[in-house]
């Protein structure tokens, strides 16, 4: 599935957030932090990581309901939800 490259701005930003966060907890984790405070911002960026997928399915979906050709639809939606279904 190809997606528009400007729909997916969004999803690179939140990439780049969730980058800055695991190297953030690298750095946490090599200063001898505190637990509690490595697992927060690990699950932050776990959430981050989520958010761009469930975005990615997204635009799939709505590039899918504005597609003219409709003639694989069937297909391009049996791979969204196994895209989807793989986030969970």
């Amino acid at each position: 599935m190809e997606l528009d490259a400007q729909a997916l701005d969004g999803v690179v930003k939140r990439l780049r957030r969730a980058q800055g966060q695991i190297g953030g907890v690298i750095r946490m984790i090599e200063e001898g932090r505190e637990c509690a405070d490595i697992l927060t911002q690990l699950a932050a960026a776990s959430r981050a990581l989520d958010r761009a997928g469930f975005k990615l399915v997204a635009t799939g979906l709505r590039e899918c309901m504005t597609r003219p050709d409709a003639s694989d639809a069937a297909a391009f939606e049996e791979d969204l939800e196994r895209l989807f279904l793989s986030l969970a």
